[in-house]
């Protein structure tokens, strides 16, 4: 019977040799083909039955017939030979045409909607079977270990110290703005920090455990507190609560504008000493090197900073 340590020493050239001398049923036909010499094969051979513990194959009139689990071999190694040659071919290229691929991106709900459905819209120009498929992030979202388990492709975030062993490119900057509902006392004039600290502020909670956001670490680091009223898990629910109070919500702009087009809201630009949000792109070194997800991470850059060609709108009749 053959033993662990024995199995150790079965490699690419017994397993093509093995092959070919089940195919050909001749050490000689098996030599020539492999363009090696006949002690070699039979060599070869012997390695194989002290690996296998079995004589594989034995002699007959025709010259050579595989033993019963010689013959249940011939499949397997088959396959694994076709495996070793995918291994050493590398990859063969990423169509987007024709892929069927889904890809997992995560982003905290902050994020203009808008340049997301410009995502979708320019990877589904160019690969029209592949599906893109969006992730809520909330407080106990573990996305670094979700990048590197594959369940998401890339994360997009903007927090002041993302993970060091997770690979970063900058997508854009948004400026902060103080949402308030239209005819509000702080309206119409520059607000200074003394006037935004006091203001009632309603804030979102953290989207991520140790991490905090840009205007928080901020704070911290100035030991500065705000006026806190309310706490909402998400971003979009912050609007409506301004529209018959005096809060105020500190939001990205792209984010501020989109519901400012529709509802009552004034926007005044936030105090100067607070920074700006950083947007990038964060993924594993596990997709790193994959050619189908360097071309998503691709089209999110090139969208987010404005360099991806517009998709033509379509007329309504």
């Amino acid at each position: 019977m053959a033993s662990g340590c024995a199995w150790d020493s079965l490699d690419a050239h017994l397993l093509r040799v093995l092959h070919v001398l089940l195919t050909e049923g001749s050490v000689s036909r098996a030599a020539r083909r492999l363009n090696l010499s006949q002690p070699a094969v039979s060599t070869a051979l012997k390695r194989l039955r002290d690996i296998t513990g079995d004589k594989l194959l034995v002699r007959s009139r025709g010259g050579m017939t595989p033993t019963e689990r010689g013959a249940s071999l011939l499949e397997p190694v088959q396959i694994a030979l076709e495996q070793l040659e995918r291994i050493a071919a590398g990859p063969t290229g990423f169509d987007p045409a024709t892929s069927r691929r889904s890809f997992n991106l995560a982003t905290p709900d902050y994020l203009n909607a808008l340049l997301l459905g410009e995502v979708v819209a320019d990877v589904h120009r160019l690969a029209p079977h592949v599906q893109v498929a969006f992730h809520s992030m909330t407080r106990s979202t573990d996305y670094p270990g979700a990048l590197e388990a594959g369940e998401l492709d890339v994360v997009i975030g903007n927090w002041p110290n993302p993970p060091d062993h997770l690979r970063t490119t900058p997508l854009f900057d948004d400026r902060l703005v103080v949402m308030m509902r239209a005819g509000h006392p702080l309206s119409g004039a520059p607000l200074t920090m003394a006037d935004w600290l006091g203001a009632e502020h309603v804030v979102p909670t953290p989207y991520s455990v140790g991490q905090r956001g840009v205007v928080d670490v901020f704070l911290a680091r100035e030991r500065m507190r705000r006026n806190i009223v309310a706490q909402v898990p998400y971003f979009h629910m912050a609007p409506y609560m301004l529209l018959q109070s005096d809060l105020v919500f500190t939001a990205p702009s792209r984010f501020a504008a989109q519901y400012a087009d529709f509802l009552p809201l004034a926007l005044a630009a936030a105090p100067e000493e607070l920074p700006p949000m950083a947007y990038y792109l964060l993924w594993h070194d596990r997709s790193h090197h994959s050619e189908e997800c360097r071309w998503f991470r691709e089209r999110i850059v090139r969208i987010a900073r404005g360099e991806a060609t517009p998709v033509p709108a379509r007329r309504v009749a």
